[in-house]
């Protein structure tokens, strides 16, 4: 049996410039971290002459072109598997459609799984590259680059997405005390909403395409954001980044009507009353996760716990897509 973990991720500044409609003309840059959530995959050999999916749902077909799931087919003919005696099961910590990368991170443990079952491990960038493939060029989703890998690599991250396609990978190096205070303050609220993200990043993949001035400059000026964010990182400057979020989530909000909704705005509004620097929605938008910088995080726990919002606690991982058992 193999068990391979891959973690979820936060975007700590930039989110949006890593799709190809954007980054192949001007250039993509963000900052990312992962989290100690995760998606789960096993693979192992039975006894049967079939394959044995679970997921969501349970399937059970004979060969690989019946299979639905369309990015359980795609990797199992991506790692050259003929063998239909296979056994795929999947679990996560949060579930899908909360805006922290889930599908990303899904596609990463599954490649790092099956090609480790054809004993071939791959690294964490051909890992990454193998599955923006999968998902991006295979399945044309209209996504980035970002989920898939901040999964492979782990940490907190700056990438740069160049216009011929390939990504520069650079570890942020925080001062202990900033990487803990970081962890400490930063806090994720669960909205209650899950949904598709493909919808919200359709229209800003078709608007990318046509020129929208007003999408091109929103995203210019996300880029830049995502720089003064990484600066204020490094300075170890808090506050400043804090201040950051709250400028990156109107520039987001203006984005896209599907971005927000009257309930998030409300949350919002009263988190910032509450001991909240800054923040916004975690992801494409339209639901999922809350994320504020709060240095008095007991008010800010308190006015969200009292509007029924579950937080998540959690710490940053530095390991990446890891092959658990083998």
């Amino acid at each position: 049996m193999i068990i391979v973990r891959s973690p979820l991720r936060i975007s700590l500044g930039g989110g949006g410039t890593d799709l190809p409609s954007y980054s192949s003309r001007f250039e993509g840059f963000l900052v990312a971290a992962a989290i100690d959530k995760y998606v789960y995959v096993t693979v192992h050999r039975n006894f049967t002459d079939d394959f044995i999916l679970k997921y969501s749902k349970l399937e059970r077909v004979a060969s690989v072109a019946e299979i639905q799931h369309p990015i359980i087919r795609e990797a199992i003919q991506m790692a050259g598997v003929t063998q239909p005696n296979l056994e795929i099961s999947s679990m996560a910590d949060i579930p899908a459609g909360t805006g922290l990368g889930s599908s990303g991170s899904f596609t990463t443990a599954l490649l790092k799984a099956l090609y480790v079952g054809q004993r071939q491990p791959l690294q964490p960038r051909e890992l990454a590259e193998q599955a923006c493939h999968l998902e991006i060029d295979r399945l044309g989703e209209p996504i980035g680059k970002q989920d898939q890998y901040i999964a492979a690599f782990g940490g907190i991250t700056a990438f740069t997405f160049r216009r011929d396609g390939s990504v520069e990978a650079v570890p942020v190096k925080l001062a202990d005390t900033t990487l803990h205070q970081l962890e400490d303050n930063l806090l994720l609220f669960f909205t209650g909403y899950s949904r598709s993200a493909s919808a919200i990043l359709k229209d800003q993949n078709d608007r990318s395409k046509q020129d929208d001035a007003a999408m091109l400059d929103n995203l210019h000026f996300t880029k830049q954001l995502g720089m003064l964010s990484l600066e204020a990182l490094k300075k170890g400057d808090l506050r400043e980044f804090a201040r950051l979020m709250d400028v990156h989530w109107q520039r987001k909000r203006a984005r896209s009507d599907g971005m927000s909704n009257d309930r998030i705005d409300e949350w919002y509004a009263l988190a910032m009353r509450s001991g909240a620097l800054g923040g916004k929605l975690i992801g494409a938008g339209g639901g999922g996760f809350l994320m504020f910088y709060a240095e008095d995080k007991v008010q800010l726990r308190q006015a969200m716990a009292a509007q029924g919002l579950k937080e998540v606690r959690f710490k940053f991982d530095f390991e990446g897509t890891k092959v658990l058992v083998s």
